[in-house]
C-alpha cells in the first residue's frame, strides 16, 4: 500500500512539519510500504517528490523546488525536485493519506474535508474534530459544556477590537490579573502568542495575534507546571503516561520549542497518582466531546495545589525528535514505529465504518 504523505503547507507551522514529516518517514515500514511524499509549498503549489522505498538521509531532502522532473538532492548543496500536480491527482486506489500539516488548512479541518470529498483514507481526526480542537474559542465553548476547569479568558473578535479597543482592555483587566497570554484563536505551535504585564503590552500583544488570526482569546496567566497527555484511538480511545515540560524561562514559545530547544520533558510527570488519573480522565473526556479520531495530544496546567486546567486539545501534534507526543507513547510501552503503524491502522479503520454509513439502508 502507498502512503501519501502532505506536508509542508501555507501556516508559520510549515518548516515544523517539514521536521515531523522527515521524522514519520524513519518510522515507516518499508517493507510494507511506500511514501508518496506530496510537498505543499508556502504559496500554496502541490509538489509531487519521487517515490520513496527508504527513509530520506536529511530534513533538507523534503523541501522540493519544482522541476520537469522529481529527484532527490545527493547532497545538502544541492536541490530536491518535484512535480508540479493538481491537489485531486492524489486520489488513486490503495492509498492511505498521512496529513502532516500543522495549523491552518492542515489541522483544521480544511485538509480533512478535501480527503473526504476525495473519498481517501487519512491520519488523525475527522472535519468536525479537527476544526473543533484547531479552534481555541469553540473547544473551550466544548469544554467548558462537559464542565472541565478552564482558567478565565476573555475571547473577542477584529471588528470588536477595531470598535471597542478600550473597552475590551477594560474588560480584560476587569475579570483577568497580569499577567496575561494573548493568543491567535486558529494557531499552534505558540505562533503568535504573547505574556503581557501591562495594558500597552496587552494592545501590542493583540495587534501582533491579529497578524495570524481574526479572532483573539487572552487568558489569565496562573503559576503552574504544564503537563500533556497523548491520546490514541477511534471511539475505543487509550490514553498515555503524562509528561511534564521542565521550562527554563516562563513562557514556552515558537523558538524555544523548535529553534533553542531549550525545554526538557519529565516522562512520566513527577506528579501524585490521583492527579495523573484526573488528567487522563480529563484528556478523555476532551478527546471524546470534540469527537476525536486517530491521535490528540491534550495539554494541562497543574498548580502547585495540584488543580488542572485543561489548556487545549492538539489534534495533529507534532512528530519533530523532541516533540512529547511519541515520546508519551514511547515511554507506555508502545514504539515509535509501532505507533505509526497503529495510526495507519486506525485511518483504515475509520474510512471502513465511513463507507458502511454510506451504504444504503434496506427497507
Amino acid at each position: 500500500m502507498k502512503i501519501i504523505l502532505l506536508y509542508g503547507g501555507q501556516s508559520a507551522e510549515h518548516e515544523v512539519s517539514i521536521i515531523s514529516a522527515h521524522t514519520i518517514c524513519q518510522l515507516i515500514m518499508y517493507g510494507y510500504y511506500q511514501v508518496q511524499p506530496i510537498y505543499l509549498t508556502k504559496d500554496g503549489r502541490w509538489l509531487k517528490g519521487p517515490l520513496l522505498e527508504q527513509p530520506p538521509t536529511s530534513v533538507k531532502q523534503l523541501t522540493l523546488e519544482e522541476g520537469q522532473e522529481a529527484s532527490w538532492a545527493n547532497s545538502d548543496d544541492e536541490v530536491s525536485y518535484g512535480v508540479a500536480i493538481n491537489p485531486g491527482e492524489i486520489q488513486e486506489p490503495d492509498v492511505i493519506v498521512f496529513p502532516v500539516l500543522h495549523g491552518p488548512n492542515g489541522e483544521d479541518g480544511t485538509i480533512q474535508g478535501f480527503l473526504e470529498v476525495l473519498n481517501l483514507p487519512y491520519v488523525g481526526a475527522g472535519v468536525t474534530a479537527s476544526a473543533n480542537g484547531m479552534d481555541k474559542i469553540i473547544s473551550k465553548s466544548l469544554f467548558d459544556q462537559i464542565g472541565l476547569p478552564q482558567v478565565p479568558y476573555v475571547a473577542f473578535n477584529a471588528l470588536d477590537w477595531r470598535t471597542n479597543e478600550d473597552e475590551i482592555v477594560q474588560r480584560c483587566e476587569g475579570s483577568l490579573i497580569y499577567p496575561l497570554f494573548v493568543k491567535p484563536a486558529n494557531m499552534g505551535s505558540s505562533v503568535g502568542i504573547s505574556r503581557v504585564e501591562n495594558a500597552d503590552e496587552l494592545k501590542a500583544a493583540v495587534n501582533l495575534a491579529f497578524k495570524y488570526d481574526r479572532r483573539i482569546v487572552v487568558e489569565q496567566g496562573i503559576i503552574a507546571q504544564e503537563c500533556e497527555v497523548a491520546v490514541l484511538g477511534n471511539d475505543d480511545a487509550h490514553v498515555s503516561v503524562v509528561g511534564r515540560l521542565v521550562k527554563q524561562q516562563d513562557f514556552y514559545d515558537y523558538n524555544e520549542k523548535y529553534i533553542n530547544n531549550t525545554v526538557t520533558m519529565e516522562i512520566p510527570a513527577d506528579l501524585p497518582e490521583s492527579v495523573t488519573a484526573r488528567i487522563q480522565e480529563y484528556a478523555l473526556k476532551a478527546y471524546r466531546v470534540i469527537d476525536g479520531r486517530g491521535l490528540s495530544r491534550v495539554d494541562f496546567f497543574v498548580t502547585s495545589n495540584n488543580d488542572v486546567y485543561i489548556n487545549e486539545i492538539n489534534t495533529l501534534p507534532g512528530f519533530t525528535p523532541f516533540s512529547m507526543y511519541p515520546l508519551l507513547w514511547q515511554e507506555t510501552g508502545l514504539s515509535q514505529r509501532d505507533l505509526i503503524e497503529e495510526l495507519l491502522q486506525l485511518a483504515l479503520r475509520s474510512h471502513e465504518t465511513k463507507q458502511m454509513l454510506k451504504q444504503p439502508l434496506n427497507h
